[in-house]
C-alpha cells in the first residue's frame, strides 16, 4: 500500500512539474491543484476502507458518501488540471448515482434504489454528451475550417461528378 501512495504521489508531482515548466512551484501551487487528490479522494477512499475492511457487510450506508467522495474528487481533479469545469459538472451528478449504486450491489438490493440511479445517471450522461459534442461542434465549425472544406469538397465532388443516369 506505502509503494502504491508513493507511486501516485510521484506520478502526480511529475506531472505537475511537466505542466509548470519554468514556473515556480509551492505549497500554494500544490495545494491549489491537487486539492481534490490531497482531501477529498483520501476521504472518499476512507469510507471504502472502513467498509470493506472493518464493517462489511454490516455498514454498507458508509458506501454512499464514499461513492459521492471519490467520484466528485476525481471529477475535480480532472477540471481542475484540464480546466475543463464547463465539461465535466455533469459528474456530480453522477456521484450520487454512483455512491447510491455502490449501496445497492453491497446493500440489500433494494429495487426501488434504482430509479434515483437511472434517473441520475441518464441525466449525467445526457449533459455529458450534449456538452462535449456541442464543445467539439463548436471547435469544428468556428476554431477550424474542417466542415466548411468538407462542404466545399462535397459541393466539388457533386458538381464535376459525372451525369445520373436517370
Amino acid at each position: 500500500m506505502n509503494r502504491f501512495v508513493l507511486g501516485i504521489v510521484l506520478i502526480l508531482l511529475g506531472v505537475g512539474l511537466y505542466w509548470n515548466q519554468g514556473h515556480p512551484i509551492g505549497a500554494g501551487t500544490i495545494f491549489s491543484y491537487y486539492w481534490p487528490s490531497l482531501f477529498v479522494i483520501p476521504l472518499g477512499l476512507f469510507f471504502h476502507w472502513l467498509y470493506f475492511s472493518i464493517t462489511a457487510p454490516r455498514a454498507s450506508g458508509l458506501l454512499i458518501p464514499g461513492g459521492v467522495l471519490l467520484t466528485a474528487g476525481i471529477v475535480c481533479q480532472i477540471s481542475m488540471l484540464f480546466d475543463s469545469w464547463g465539461f465535466m459538472w455533469p459528474g456530480f451528478l453522477l456521484a450520487p448515482a454512483i455512491g447510491l449504486f455502490e449501496f445497492y450491489w453491497f446493500g440489500l438490493r433494494n429495487r426501488y434504489l434504482l430509479i434515483p440511479i437511472t434517473i441520475l445517471t441518464g441525466l449525467s450522461i445526457l449533459f455529458f454528451a450534449a456538452f462535449t459534442l456541442g464543445a467539439i461542434f463548436n471547435y469544428l465549425v468556428v476554431s477550424g475550417p474542417v466542415i466548411a472544406i468538407a462542404l466545399v469538397v462535397i459541393g466539388a465532388f457533386t458538381l464535376l461528378g459525372g451525369k445520373s443516369k436517370a
